[in-house]
């Protein structure tokens, strides 16, 4: 039998990512602060770095930090001279608008079985995603780790889709551009489909009967 629901991951899968986009106007902020390193333009290959490795990225990721205070904590641990504002805007382009997956493929699989979204991302992610892309709304179920305080591969983030789904692991099938979040999956009992191409996707669907000719 065909799964009864289809849950997405959004980065990489639906949303292209690009981190230059976020980067460069980041980067290009001389750090404040007196002596030669002030001085010093970053790569923006540090800065991510920087920002990826942050003590405090996953209380981010989980909701434990409101974007006041992400801002304010990254503007002290890169020394950099930026308003809240133009932060926020310089965030949000790492979300390329043009998707990869068509809104069309949303509407084929909704009408045969439930859809779903559940990605690791930010308050300040997911309320533009919310804000200004219109294939969330195709997705009656929308699962972000920043909402419900569980990071991918952590258990609760599928129980929390499954749940707000109603139904089981074994009739849902989730997918990812991450391995290690595909795998997790199918560990707790879900079909998973690991993310490489369109294309690679549309046969998966297919296969499983998902997508009438």
């Amino acid at each position: 039998m065909p799964p009864k629901a289809v849950i997405f991951d959004i980065g990489r899968v639906i949303v292209r990512i690009n981190l230059d986009r976020l980067l460069e106007p980041l980067a290009a902020l001389r750090p404040t602060g007196s002596g030669a390193a002030a001085a010093e333009k970053r790569s923006p290959e540090r800065v991510w770095s920087s920002i990826e490795n942050d003590p405090r990225w996953q209380d981010w990721q989980e909701g434990r930090m409101t974007p006041h205070q992400w801002h304010e904590h990254l503007s002290r641990r890169l020394r950099m001279n930026i308003g809240f504002a133009d932060f926020c805007d310089a965030w949000n382009r790492a979300l390329d608008p043009e998707p990869i997956l068509p809104e069309e493929l949303f509407d084929r699989l909704g009408a045969t079985c439930k859809l779903a979204l559940l990605s690791n991302t930010d308050p300040i992610h997911s309320a533009h995603l919310e804000a200004y892309f219109a294939f969330v709304k195709q997705f009656p179920v929308r699962i972000y780790s920043c909402s419900i305080g569980a990071c991918k591969p952590s258990p609760a983030i599928y129980a929390a889709a499954l749940g707000a789904l109603q139904v089981p692991a074994n009739e849902a099938l989730y997918v990812d551009d991450i391995a290690e979040f595909a795998q997790a999956a199918r560990q707790l009992g879900l079909d998973a489909i690991h993310f490489e191409s369109p294309a690679q996707l549309l046969k998966g669907l297919s296969s499983r009967g998902l997508l009438a000719e």
